[in-house]
């Protein structure tokens, strides 16, 4: 293969996983929450066969699917973005990535306030909405920061762009990114930026991840080095800080982020194409927005033949999820689910791949298309699917 794209749809998560109960996800499952909606529809995925994954069938099931399609299940203890990411990329986490129920110390905060000359507002899991609402006019008086976290391991600063200018607020969380190593590693520090008035806050596209970077080299440092293409789509380089992407495109939600991969798919690269779709998680997921989640899933299947259509002999696409983020739970953080996985390409053999035991099987396999070698922690199932 020449060209690999991997699309990770944000939180598509397709049922519980068999320890969701340890992490408080009993019953979870995204897709079947969405499926409910009026707006949800999707057959060009179910052409490639996403019901024909084990599990699925009674959603819809095609006679013939164009792609390899089986579900993955998740080996690190974890159920965010990094720990995702970083599994699909061919690291599995045997250890969680902190997190903060009762908020960050005070060891913590007093760091940051010498690092940024502002006190510290809320210090709390909030839901991101809530927390400009409810602490933003105190902000805008004081000049204080909002930080606030999640169940996920994440240290997110927010602030209105009136008062502290974005790359003002960037620079605010690379501080906090030096800060938080060793045993308060998180995952994620995340500018939240907003606007609005007094009332009617509201967050703007102009949120940024920095992640803490990668424990080993992962499938992007083995195509880099290998002189091949890693260009990184949507939130992938803050996710990985930078390692083995030779190129970045920020988008600003699902759409852009698809009109980008259809320009990539018209572009002449050798290697890979790693993009995330955020509006999934960020925008519709965690905030229990069933009928928003279908309709974006529902734009992306619509999107989908047109990408199809410009694929080369020597492309695949693999689409897959981090995590998931059911919108019909009863709360509004990640779950614990299977994730898809569909394999397309006119070099692929459609057929069942069953249930894969790690994420990292893709890392793997994407190593094996481009013929690069890499020592992951998952099993290629190239061999499996690839024609003659």
């Amino acid at each position: 293969m020449k060209r690999v794209f991997l699309i990770v749809l944000d939180s598509f998560g397709i049922g519980e996983a068999p320890d969701a109960a340890a992490f408080g996800d009993k019953g979870a499952n995204t897709l079947k929450s969405i499926s409910r909606s009026e707006h949800f529809s999707v057959p060009n995925m179910r052409r490639l066969g996403l019901f024909n994954i084990d599990g699925l069938e009674s959603m819809g099931a095609g006679p013939c699917p164009l792609a390899a399609h089986g579900k993955m299940q998740e080996k690190s203890m974890g159920k965010d973005t990094t720990i995702g990411h970083w599994e699909i990329a061919g690291i599995v986490s045997p250890d969680p990535l902190p997190t903060y129920p009762n908020g960050f110390p005070a060891e913590i905060l007093d760091k940051f306030t010498k690092a940024t000359g502002r006190r510290v507002l809320c210090n709390k899991p909030y839901s991101g909405t809530d927390v400009i609402r409810d602490y933003g006019e105190e902000h805008l008086k004081t000049g204080d920061l909002i930080v606030y976290t999640s169940a996920d391991s994440v240290f997110q600063i927010a602030a209105h762009e009136d008062l502290v200018p974005v790359e003002q607020l960037y620079e605010y969380c690379r501080a906090a990114r030096k800060i938080l190593c060793g045993k308060h590693g998180v995952g994620r520090v995340i500018a939240r930026p907003f606007i609005g008035q007094i009332g009617s806050f509201t967050r703007t596209a102009n949120r940024r991840d920095f992640s803490i970077e990668p424990t080993d080299k992962t499938l992007l440092d083995a195509v880099k080095s290998a002189g091949k293409d890693v260009i990184a789509v949507g939130k992938i380089t803050d996710i990985f800080a930078g390692k083995g992407v030779t190129e970045t495109i920020i988008t600003h939600g699902n759409t852009e982020g698809m009109q980008i991969s259809l320009d990539m798919a018209e572009r002449d690269f050798d290697g890979l194409c790693f993009i995330n779709l955020v509006d999934f998680d960020m925008v519709y997921g965690h905030r229990n927005d069933i009928d928003g989640y279908a309709k974006a899933i529902s734009e992306f299947d619509r999107w989908l033949p047109t990408f199809l259509g410009k694929m080369g002999e020597d492309d695949a696409l693999i689409i897959t999820a981090d995590h998931g983020c059911d919108p019909g739970d009863v709360s509004t953080d990640h779950t614990r689910e299977y994730t898809p996985l569909l394999l397309f390409g006119k070099g692929i053999k459609p057929q069942n791949l069953g249930t894969r035991s790690s994420f990292a099987d893709i890392a793997a396999t994407v190593a094996d298309m481009l013929g690069v070698d890499f020592i992951g922690d998952g099993k290629s199932f190239f061999d499996l699917v690839k024609k003659g």
